[in-house]
């Protein structure tokens, strides 16, 4: 690429990028952060109701169905999808936009990183929007489902410990990002007063749950594989119900649920006061 090619090039990224500043994108983003929040608030909920006997859907698909009852259901889903698409748009502006100016490794890092998470929040989107229309789905079912069909493929063993590697990976990511408090950087608002030791207190709890919830996720895909059972690949719900067949499973599962509800939280003051 020639010289005047390159500099044609930034000057239309710095374009894109003052573009990407523009407050409608932060106030969607940061209504998707809030809407995620509840989702997890949600699934926390419901995973204490099956911990203590009840029934429900411990999974994203089941909080949506919870928001998607009543009279403004659709207009609900609607408004929760824009607010995904943008935090997803947000976190592809980071990948891209304003990853390049960060030295080689910070760069990779946070491509890697924030397009994974564009891609995770677009997909959340797609769901919002078709539940907006009426449609429905099942998380462990689709799980289920995909596990089977990549297991009778040539290479679809490798691309299911693939995921289930990643799901792991990302679960001990979050483990590491709560116990080390990697997270105070997105709360700098409340730093050294007494609200943010207890804001601070629901970030280590929160993404240490969640966490091991995404790890129990990408055991349950690796598990599949070695018992070449496809019912093992259950998604989030399946991983937690499961725990209920163990001894000490119980009340692992409460914690595990309380710390969802505790992400939750944390994520709805993030998304007020979180740097962006």
């Amino acid at each position: 690429m020639s010289t005047d090619e390159n500099s044609l090039a930034r000057e239309a990224a710095d374009i894109a990028e003052n573009v990407s500043d523009h407050k409608a994108l932060d106030v969607a983003a940061r209504f998707g952060f809030a809407v995620l929040a509840v989702v997890h608030i949600l699934i926390g909920a419901i995973a204490l109701q099956i911990a203590f006997g009840g029934n429900g859907e411990a999974e994203p698909t089941g909080a949506l169905e919870q928001l998607a009852g009543g009279t403004f259901g659709p207009w609900t889903m609607w408004a929760c999808a824009l607010g995904c698409f943008g935090l997803a748009a947000w976190q592809l502006s980071e990948a891209t936009l304003r990853a390049r100016h960060l030295p080689t490794g910070e760069q990779i890092s946070k491509t890697i990183s924030s397009g994974s998470l564009s891609i995770i929040y677009g997909s959340m989107a797609f769901t919002f929007a078709r539940f907006a229309f009426g449609g429905r789905s099942d998380s462990s079912e689709s799980t289920r489902d995909f596990t089977q069909s990549m297991m009778g493929s040539p290479f679809g063993v490798f691309v299911i410990v693939a995921v289930g590697g990643t799901i792991f990976g990302i679960g001990v990511y979050f483990v590491f990002k709560g116990i080390l408090r990697k997270f105070r950087p997105e709360l700098r608002h409340f730093e050294d007063t007494r609200r943010g030791a207890l804001i601070e207190v629901l970030g280590v709890v929160g993404h240490v749950a969640k966490g091991l919830a995404l790890i129990l996720v990408g055991i349950l895909f690796v598990a599949a594989v070695i018992t070449h059972d496809p019912e093992r690949s259950t998604g989030l719900d399946g991983s937690l119900k499961a725990l209920t067949d163990h001894q000490f499973g119980i009340p692992l599962l409460i914690v595990i649920a309380v710390g969802l509800i505790c992400y939750g939280i944390f994520a709805l003051v993030r998304s007020k006061f979180g740097r962006m």
